[in-house]
Formats: C-alpha cells, sequence, structure tokens
C-alpha cells in the first residue's frame, strides 16, 4: 500500500520552491541554534576582554608597585617600625610577588632581587628586642595586628614554599640559593617563638597561641607545605656525606634541607593542642604520609644526620595511629598520586611501595654505616607497626596482582607480541641513584634474628602483662602484640620476596624464620589449637618461651643440659636443631620413650583422624589468621625439612615428636586436597604453593623411611575421589590446554597422586596409555606407511648391539608394534612367529644383557637391596651416552606395553628421572660408607682441618684418576669448622646429583619419547621400580591358578592338573619364577594380579600314549613340556607321576628355549 503523500506548504504563493513542513520545522531550529552561539560566543568574547583587561590593569598596578616599592626600600629609614614594616614593606611587597611571580609559576631576577631584599629586612626586624621593631611583637599585641601579623605571615610561609618547591638543587645560581635560604630560615622562624628577641614572659603564652595557628595552618593541605616539599626533595639525587655535613654545618645547601624538613615535622610537635586540634592533626600527618613517605629513597636523599629525626618517636608513633585511622583515604590519595604520575600499564613500583619501604627503614634504623644499625628506632610501638606495614604490603601485594592482571590481558590482546620483557616490574630502575642499593635491600633487616627477637620478646612481654594482670591504664601495655601479628607480619614479608626478589626470592628471609629458636614450634601450636580443638596437648606443646633461649631460667637448664649432651655425644648439629625447636633434651627423651611405645599397626586403626575437619573446604573455608599461619609455617618448615636428616627427624625427634610430624602430614594433605579439587581464587596461590611444597617433603620422607600410616595419605579423597578414567581424562585435557598443569588449575592426579591407592594410580597408567593409543590410531599413526608394524632380526649372543643399531633411531615410533626373530647362536633362525610373546622376551633379554654389571653401563649400589645405579665410567665409554638413552626407550616400551623388567634402579636416579632434587640424606640408600663418613665430618667436634680435607672428589675410572672440585677453585679451599657443613653437602649434591644428572638426562630423554613426564609423576621411587618390575619376587600360586584357563581336554580336575599345581606350590620361589618366564617371557607377575595377564595364563593338553601302570612306576611320558610364549601358553604333557612332571619342568625351565623343545 503506497503512502499518502506528504502536504505541501508554499510560503511565497505558486511560484515559490514548496517545502515540506518537517524540513522547514528543522531549518528554523538551525537559525535559531546559530542566533543562540552567535550570542554566546559575543558574551564569551566580552568576559574573555574584561579579563584580560583587568589582568593587565592589575599587572600595571603590581609592576608600578614594585618599582615604587624598590625606590622605597633604597630610601628606607634604618629603623622601622613593626607597623610601618607591616604597611609599607609587606603589604605592596605580598601584593606584587603573589601576582607577578607566585601566580605565573615563574621568578625573574627582579623579583629575586626584592624578595632577598624584603626577607633580608624581616629577619633583621625579628632579631630586634624593640617590641615597636620587631615584626613578630604583632602576634600578641592588640587584636587587630594579631590578624594582620597572621595574615602576612601565612602569605609568607606560602611564598617561602613557593620559593622552595621552584628551587633546582643542582641547576642553580648563586642568587637562587641565598634567595632560598633566606626563605627557609624566615620559615623556620616565624614557626618558631624561641627565634624571635622581643618575647617576654609575660606574653610568652600569645606567641605560642599564635604560633601554634600559623603551625596548624601550614598543617592543612590548603598550605600546600608537604606537596612543596615533595617537590624539592625528589630533586635531591644525591644526599650530602656525612662528613661534609659535620664539617660544614652552617652551609646554605645543608640548611635548605634541615629547614625543609623542619618544616614538615612543625605539626608533630605541637604541645598543649585541644581536643578540637585533632582533625587538623590528622590532616596533617595524612599529608605527610601521602606527600612524604610515598618519595623514593625519601630517608636516603636527606643528610644522615637528619634522619633520626624522622625516625623519632613523636614522628613515627602519630603517624602509624593516624594511618590506622584514615587509611582509606590515604590509599585513595597515593593511588591518585601513582595515576597521575604513572600511566596505567606503567612498569614502575607504585607509591604505596615507597611508602612501605620508608616506614621499614625508618623503623628499623637499618643505616649500613651507622653504628646502631641492628635495632628498633628507639620508643617504637611493636603493634602499631607491625599493623601499619601489614596493611601497607596487602595493598601492594594488591596492586601488583592487579599489574599481572593487566600484563596477562594485554598477552590475550595482542597475543603474537613478545611480552616476556614487561612481564615483571622494572626493578632495575627501583635502584638507587647515588649508591648500589636496590628496593629489597630497604627490607633486610626483616631477615635479620634481631628483629624477630625483638618483635616476640614484645608478644611475650605482653603475654606476662595477661598472666600478672598489670593495670590497664599502663600506658606501654596499651596495646599488645600477639603471635598472629607476627604471624601476618612475616607472611606478607614472604610474598613480597617472592614477587620482587627475582633471583633469591624469600630464601633470605627463610634462613632466618626456619632457624629462629622455638619460633616454627610455636606457629604450629598455635595452629594446633585452632585445627584440633579439644586434643590433648602433649608435654612439648608448651609454650615456645618456656623452652627456648627467651625464657629466663629455663633456658639456663635447657642450655646446660644440651651442652652436657654434647659432651657424651660430639653431635653439635643435634644442638642447632634444639636450638631451632626451642626443645629441651628432657623433652625428647620423653617423646623418644612415648613414640618408641608405639607403632605404625596402631595408629592404622584411627584412619578418621587424618582428614581434618576444617580444611574440608579449603583455604576458603578457614579464616584469614588460620590461613596465615598455615602459610608462614608451611614456608619456613618446609625449608627446614631440607636440612634435617635421618637422626633428628626420627631418632631425635626434632622440632616435633613423630605423632606431631604425623598431624602435620595430614594437615597439609587435607588442605592441598581440597585446594586443588576447587576452583580457589588466586589469592590463596601463595598459600597453596607453600602447603605443595611442604606436602612433598613430608611425603618422600616417608617413601624413604615410613613413619605415617598409608591411611594417612588416602584420607582426604576416601569419600570425593573421581573414578579412574574420569581423573585420567581430566588430566590430559589440563595438560593438553595448558601444557603442564600448574598447582592452582592443576589436576590432583598430578600434584599429589598418593591420594589415590597404588593399584588405582597403575590403572590410571594403563588408562592413559589406552587413550594414547586411541589417539594414535584417530590421528592415523598407527596405519601411517611409517608407523607399520616394525621388524627386527635378533641375534642371540649380540642381542644389545642388534636392537641399539635397529631401533634407537626410531624414538617415539618404536610405540609401534615390534615383531622379532631370533637366531640361535648356531646361527640358524628360530622356529616360531612372533604374535607378542618374542617382543616381550626380547625386550626383557635386552634390558638383563645391557644392566648386568659386565656391561658397564649400570652396576649395583653398595646397599644390601643390590639396586642399579649407573655406572660413571659409562661416560668414557664409546656411544656410552647414547646406550644409556637407548635403555631408557627400551624401559618406556616395556612401560608403554605392559611388560616387567627384572631389575629394580636405586632410589636416588628414580628421583632424577622424576624430576625431582636429592638431600644428604638419600645418599645412605646409594653409598651407606660415605654417608657414614659425611656424618662423621659433620658432627666431627675437633678441628676439621685436621682431617685434611678440601672441596675435591676424585673419580677413577678406566685406571686413571680424574680430580673433580665441588666448587670454583676448590683445591685450594681447605674444609674448616666454618665451611664444613658446605663441604658435606657439597660433596652429597655432587654424589647424589651432578655426578649423576648427564646419565639420568640420557636415560630420561629415552623414557619420554614413549611414556609422558606427567604419566610418572604419578608415582614415588619404590612405586617406579614397582610398576617397571612387578610386585614381590615370589608368585602367589592361588591368584595364578584362579586366573588360569584349560585347553586341549584338561580342566581344574584333571589328574596332570592336579599334580602341576602341588609341583608348582612345592618350587622355590625362584623356580616358579623361572616357569612364569618360560611361559610368558617374564619372571614377574602382573601388577595388579594375573587376572590382567593378557592373555590369561593357560595349560594346553598334548595327548602321550602312556600305560596305566606309569602312575604306579611304569615307563610315564619322555617328552618335555613347552611353551607358547606369545598366547601366555604351557603346553603339558599328560603326566602320570608328580616327580616325572618336576623333573620334566625343572629340565625345560632351566633350557633357556620355548619352541624348540616341543
Amino acid at each position: 500500500m503506497n503512502e499518502p503523500p506528504k502536504t505541501q506548504v508554499s510560503l511565497r504563493g505558486a511560484s515559490a520552491k514548496e517545502i515540506t513542513r518537517d524540513a522547514l520545522l528543522e531549518k528554523v531550529n538551525q537559525e535559531r541554534e546559530l542566533r543562540n552561539y552567535t550570542r554566546r560566543a559575543n558574551a564569551a568574547a566580552l568576559f574573555v576582554q574584561r579579563v584580560w583587561r583587568r589582568h593587565y590593569e592589575i599587572k600595571m598596578v603590581a609592576l608600578r608597585l614594585q618599582q615604587e616599592w624598590e625606590i622605597k626600600m633604597t630610601n628606607r629609614a634604618s629603623n622601622l617600625t613593626r607597623m610601618q614594616m607591616s604597611g609599607q614593606v609587606l603589604r605592596p611587597f605580598l601584593f606584587f610577588t603573589s601576582y607577578l611571580s607566585v601566580r605565573c609559576g615563574k621568578m625573574g631576577d627582579r623579583d629575586r632581587s626584592c624578595m632577598i631584599d624584603c626577607f633580608r629586612i624581616v629577619l633583621e626586624s625579628i632579631t630586634l628586642k624593640d617590641a615597636r621593631q620587631n615584626f613578630c611583637s604583632m602576634a600578641t599585641d592588640s587584636t587587630e595586628e594579631r590578624k594582620i601579623w597572621f595574615h602576612q605571615s601565612k602569605k609568607l610561609i606560602s611564598l617561602c614554599l613557593f620559593i622552595l618547591s621552584v628551587f633546582d638543587f643542582f641547576n642553580k645560581g648563586t642568587q637562587d640559593v641565598v634567595l632560598t635560604s633566606l626563605a627557609m630560615r624566615l620559615a623556620i622562624l616565624l614557626t618558631d617563638p624561641k627565634g624571635w628577641n622581643c618575647i617576654v614572659d609575660d606574653n610568652r603564652k600569645d606567641a605560642l597561641t599564635a604560633v601554634k595557628s600559623l603551625v596548624l595552618f601550614i598543617g592543612s593541605k590548603k598550605s600546600g607545605l608537604y606537596d612543596c616539599i615533595r617537590k624539592f626533595i625528589c630533586k635531591l639525587e644525591a644526599p650530602l656525606s656525612s662528613l661534609e655535613v659535620y664539617h660544614r654545618q652552617t652551609d646554605d645547601r645543608f640548611l635548605i634541607i634541615a629547614s625543609a624538613v623542619t618544616l614538615s615535622l612543625r605539626p608533630f610537635h605541637i604541645t598543649n593542642m585541644d581536643e578540637n586540634d585533632n582533625g587538623i592533626l590528622e590532616c596533617a600527618v595524612t599529608q605527610y604520609c601521602v606527600s612524604m613517605m610515598t618519595i623514593p629513597w625519601f630517608p636516603q636523599r636527606l643528610p644522615t644526620i637528619l634522619v633520626p629525626a624522622l625516625r623519632h618517636e613523636s614522628v613515627l608513633s602519630p603517624c602509624f595511629k593516624i594511618f590506622l585511622i584514615s587509611r582509606e583515604k590515604i590509599f585513595e590519595e597515593t593511588s591518585e598520586i601513582t595515576q597521575s604520575m604513572l600511566p596505567l600499564n606503567s612498569r614502575k613500583m607504585p607509591q604505596i611501595s615507597w611508602a612501605l619501604s620508608n616506614i621499614v627503614y625508618l623503623a628499623t634504623a637499618c643505616d649500613i654505616n651507622s653504628p646502631e644499625s641492628g635495632k628498633f628506632a628507639a620508643g617504637l610501638d611493636y603493634a602499631l607497626y607491625l599493623h601499619v606495614v601489614i596493611l601497607l604490603a596487602d595493598n601492594l601485594l594488591a596492586s601488583l596482582e592487579n599489574f599481572s592482571l593487566i600484563i596477562r590481558q594485554n598477552e590475550e590482546i595482542q597475543p603474537d607480541k613478545d611480552t616476556s620483557a614487561e612481564s615483571d616490574l622494572l626493578l632495575g630502575e627501583t635502584t638507587c641513584g647515588f649508591s648500589k642499593l636496590s628496593y629489597m635491600d630497604h627490607f633486610m633487616p626483616v631477615c635479620k634474628q634481631w628483629h624477630l627477637k625483638k618483635l616476640l620478646d614484645s608478644e611475650r612481654d605482653a603475654c606476662l602483662y595477661e598472666i600478672n594482670k598489670m593495670p590497664s591504664g599502663n600506658p606501654d601495655y596499651s596495646r599488645k602484640v600477639e603471635l598472629l601479628d607476627i604471624a601476618f607480619y612475616y607472611s606478607c614479608m614472604l610474598r613480597l620476596f617472592s614477587t620482587l626478589n627475582p633471583v633469591l626470592k624469600s630464601l633470605p628471609l627463610l634462613n632466618m624464620l626456619s632457624f629462629a629458636p622455638g619460633f616454627v614450634l610455636s606457629l604450629w601450636e598455635q595452629l594446633e589449637k585452632s585445627l584440633f580443638p579439644g586434643k590433648n596437648q602433649s608435654a612439648s606443646s608448651k609454650s615456645v618461651y618456656a623452652n627456648s633461649k627467651y625464657g629466663g631460667n629455663a633456658d639456663i637448664i635447657s642450655e646446660r643440659r644440651q651442652k652436657k649432651f654434647i659432651r657424651d655425644t660430639g653431635n653439635k648439629w643435634v644442638n642447632v636443631l634444639h636450638k631451632i625447636t626451642g626443645k629441651t633434651l628432657a623433652e625428647n627423651d620423653h617423646a623418644n620413650t612415648v613414640n618408641g611405645q608405639s607403632n605404625i599397626s596402631q595408629i592404622e586403626e584411627r584412619p578418621d583422624e587424618w582428614d581434618v575437619e576444617l580444611l574440608r573446604q579449603g583455604p576458603g573455608g578457614i579464616s584469614k589468621d588460620i590461613s596465615c599461619l598455615l602459610h608462614l609455617f608451611c614456608s619456613s618448615y618446609s625449608h627446614l625439612l631440607l636440612v634435617l636428616d635421618d637422626i633428628e627427624f626420627y631418632d631425635k625427634q626434632v622440632p616435633f615428636a613423630l605423632e606431631k610430624q604425623r598431624r602435620i602430614a595430614s594437615t597439609v594433605n587435607t588442605l592441598v586436597y581440597n585446594s586443588l579439587s576447587r576452583n580457589i581464587s588466586s589469592q590463596y596461590r601463595p598459600l597453596v604453593d607453600s602447603a605443595i611444597r611442604c606436602l612433598h617433603l613430608l611425603y618422600e620422607r616417608d617413601c624413604r623411611h615410613r613413619f605415617c600410616p598409608p591411611s594417612l595419605w588416602l584420607s582426604p579423597g576416601k569419600i570425593n575421589r573421581l573414578p579412574i578414567a574420569v581423573a585420567a581424562r581430566t588430566h590430559e585435557v589440563l595438560s593438553a590446554a595448558d601444557g603442564a598443569p600448574s598447582s592452582m588449575m592443576g589436576s590432583v592426579v598430578t600434584t599429589m597422586p598418593h591420594v589415590f591407592p597404588f593399584e588405582e594410580r597403575v590403572k590410571m597408567f594403563r588408562e592413559f596409555i589406552s587413550m594414547d593409543k586411541v589417539s594414535r590410531r584417530l590421528t592415523g599413526e598407527v596405519t601411517g606407511p611409517g608407523s607399520r608394524t616394525i621388524e627386527i632380526v635378533i641375534r642371540r649372543d649380540h642381542i644389545f648391539e642388534d636392537g641399539l643399531r635397529q631401533l634407537n633411531s626410531l624414538g617415539s615410533k618404536l610405540k609401534s608394534a615390534i615383531h622379532v626373530s631370533f637366531v640361535s647362536e648356531a646361527g640358524l633362525p628360530e622356529a616360531g612367529l612372533d604374535y607378542g610373546g618374542l617382543s616381550k622376551e626380547f625386550l626383557t633379554d635386552v634390558s638383563k644383557s645391557a644392566f648386568s654389571p659386565e656391561y658397564g653401563l649400570f652396576s649395583q649400589a653398595s646397599t644390601s637391596d643390590r639396586l642399579l645405579i649407573p655406572n660413571t665410567t659409562a661416560r668414557y665409554l664409546d656411544n656410552g651416552i647414547q646406550m644409556i638413552e637407548f635403555l631408557g626407550r627400551i624401559a618406556g616400551k616395556a612401560l608403554y606395553e605392559g611388560i616387567l623388567l627384572d631389575y629394580c634402579f636405586s632410589h636416588v636416579f628414580v628421583q632424577k628421572l622424576l624430576g625431582r632434587y636429592s638431600f644428604l640424606d638419600e645418599l645412605s640408600t646409594l653409598d651407606p660408607e660415605l654417608y657414614k663418613n659425611l656424618t662423621y665430618v659433620k658432627n666431627y667436634d675437633g678441628d676439621v682441618e685436621e682431617l685434611a680435607l678440601d672441596f675435591t672428589v676424585t673419580e677413577e675410572s678406566l685406571g686413571k684418576r680424574h680430580i673433580i672440585e665441588l666448587k670454583p677453585g676448590g683445591k685450594d679451599i681447605c674444609v674448616t669448622n666454618e665451611n664444613k657443613l658446605q663441604y658435606v653437602h657439597a660433596m652429597a649434591d655432587f654424589k647424589l646429583n651432578r655426578q649423576m644428572l648427564p646419565f639420568s638426562n640420557a636415560f630420561y630423554r629415552g623414557l619420554t619419547d614413549l611414556i609422558s613426564p606427567s604419566w610418572l609423576k604419578l608415582f614415588n621411587a619404590s612405586e617406579f621400580n614397582q610398576l617397571l618390575s612387578g610386585g614381590n619376587h615370589d608368585i602367589d600360586v592361588d591368584d595364578l591358578r584362579k586366573n588360569t584357563k584349560y585347553t586341549g581336554g584338561y580342566s581344574e580336575g584333571s589328574r596332570t592338573v592336579k599334580i602341576f599345581w602341588e609341583a608348582f606350590a612345592g618350587f622355590e620361589p625362584r623356580e616358579r619364577c623361572m616357569l612364569l618366564k618360560f611361559v610368558t617371557s617374564c619372571s614377574r607377575a602382573p601388577l595388579l594380579g594375573f587376572k590382567h595377564l593378557q592373555p590369561a595364563f593357560t595349560i594346553h593338553k598334548v595327548v602321550c600314549d602312556v600305560p596305566l601302570l606309569a602312575t604306579f612306576g611304569g615307563q610315564d611320558v619322555d617328552r618335555l613340556p613347552s611353551a607358547s610364549t606369545c598366547y601366555n601358553t604351557l603346553k603339558l604333557p599328560t603326566y602320570k607321576r608328580l616327580s616325572t612332571l618336576r623333573a620334566k619342568l625343572l629340565y625345560a625351565i632351566n633350557s633357556n628355549t620355548g619352541f624348540e623343545l616341543s
């Protein structure tokens, strides 16, 4: 349907062009807007003209006044009265300087000259004793004169601050120095009535009242005092040296800096302040914190002699108090400064970081060259100090987290851009421009023992105050320090060090916390009260201060017991650990007695105890206090566990009895499991990471020497543990998405697989392999031309060489099926087709050949279990490293196909394959004699130099001696009492890590061609050996019998079958293993039992014609049994007598042949 035509309107008759109504209205509106715009533009132009004319007229007046003022000052009388000073000198001067200089933000030479003259006149007046000529005497006279004085003094101080703010300390002329010096002297005198010579006792109170009002003004935001001083100090690139300060204390440069600092501290020193003035002080302190304390390297920019004034109790205490009251306002204003100075994605340190570092620097009196370095500032309120630092550190960490978030968002927006150089803050720019100090050097006092000791002493004093019920009005105990405050403080410091110290991370701080006497113990006691309420506390759970060196008379008794123990045993290291834990020897003896009577089997009866109820919701389900305590405890204790040897841990039971160690293990185990199984926020990352480190150290120690029941490690996941297939697929999805699952997003499977029973992890491992095979089929790897079945021909007497030559170059293609054709030692092809059995036999035989000590690649450890370790001489063999890499592929192929090998590796070697570092105690599993000798050196009571040791180790290989230095220049460094611990750990590190690294890396490269590293991490060292070589060396006869099939006419009730099982049960364990290898090509039982043997173990009937009398002594079957290893089948003739069957079986299994017997 067509729209009706719009109405046409004619304005000038039929001859005019017609226009629509809408167009007409639009045209009228445009004309109206044009007229309005023209009217506004004309009004604006007139306003600009009026403003400009006014400005011009005022400027002309100011210039005329300045000229007249200069003439008057040239011809002025020598003695001006105070009213003449105010009316004829200051009034015109303040007018033209305010208009010509302050408003313009700059000064000309003429302006400087006028200011110098005026300041000199005023300073001269203030020093006069005649009240009629002294300008400051107006402050104590009539009300009108007081108002005039106050107004002009404010103007003068504002002018002085402006002069200070534009003063460039290093690009200055003589006139600038003189002017700024005079301005600072004037500002100081105006705010200090002690410099007014006209003051007498009668009017001193009025003078103090006037000065107080003036100081309150400069402390307000309106005066701009702190902004001006900030601009001035930020231009100071280097401080005056101490010597220069002492020899030239009247130097104008020093006086300018000293005056600026004095002015900034004036509001702090107001005495007898009324309650109504608290708001003014709060404003001043707020401005001081925002503008002054956020200056980078603020104390270091000042002469050393001035710094004590900044750390005085009268300054720090109000700062801390006001900060806690107005922290939201301070944070907001500091953030505004940061945003105004730095762009959004700037990599420079935020302003709040400098407030934190400056406060720590001032509170700890940590001047490097100061003799007082090593103590807190005098009169410091520890509680206020801790609370302020915690708040600042939290705010800084939040800012750093936002910075990291912005970087990640930029990476998502621009994925092709290389942002690696932008991923960190510009820590290089946080170094002091005039010294070698870095930002983190401010926090070095935090890493000192005295720092922690002072805080713990204050906490102890607070406890004593509570015990003695001292009067609550005692000012010394109005704010008490609690252990929780100290924990929060050091928890924040740990996070800061980890973030801002890129090289050492939190190592300096952990070194101090871990070895602080009794500190770790006190943290756990506090945690234990929260996590295990109502539990009976043992005797060792007393307050740490009762048993540590902070404990008064008890310290002396404990110290005497320790010294006696040292004389008896010569064990100095135990003494160190006693100091760390704060425990006495009597407590250790008691713990040994109690724990010596208990055993793991009794503990096993209480499995529910190991699932800590409070931690079942992860970090989100606990309070911030417990979270902080856990973070600090896990970080400190995991660091301490690195140096605790088995003697201290198991025998002396320091720092905790084994019962407490189990509680600690259950705590971190439950925490980590419930953290990883939930989608927790990033704020808990430090806590979870520290708990994971502690958990791994405790679990690895338990794997080496059991102190926890298995149910403890399994307890968190016993209710909501994922099914095997789901856990495996979830893990693989996360691995594919992130490369390697992180501790916060990764799977429980990778981080703490021990919550799954070993049998389930084996199933999970097989599930991973099944998924990999399916993936290879889907991607065409199995059916592709390059991955067809691999055909190899192996000579029996050259099995390793032929395998190396034909298979080593295949890499991951070795996952494909292998068909083996054997050639006997006589050079003849062996009978039989390979349906899997011969390839299994090849893998077991090639490993048997290569792992034998005679081959030179591996040797047996000197321990009783004779586990395999790489032979150090292998590196000197031709292709030695390559051959070890090939053995890694053989082991990987065996694991991939589920074939068991007959060999086990040393715990230390497997640790390397699992990517874990080995420590001193693990040396006992590798070389007990060396471990014994190193322990002797470690605990040697005399002078170690008598042993004539140096930092070298000697290796012998192929008849040659090789001297290897444990550290650069080690052959010239003698082992002394001071460095013997370094020697012990360097020697252990060489034997356990450095010496083995080339071989473990080669083996690892071959192994991971077939087995993903994340699959290997499901198991610990002993479990890896079980995965590779099976369970016990003996065979479970009942399990095998229950899972055996019978073919060819045999059944479970057949006579031959019955006497077979009777004979098999009577074999020695070695003979049973040999029979199993004869049938299946492997001497070990499947790890999960014979029901997982594929194909199933089968006994096939071989019919032989013999008379029935053979059962009673006649001629029995003469034929030998044979085997089809590809089908796991034993071809058993119908023997009639037990003795014949036994003899024939033993003969067959000792002949090392299978098919040819038939």
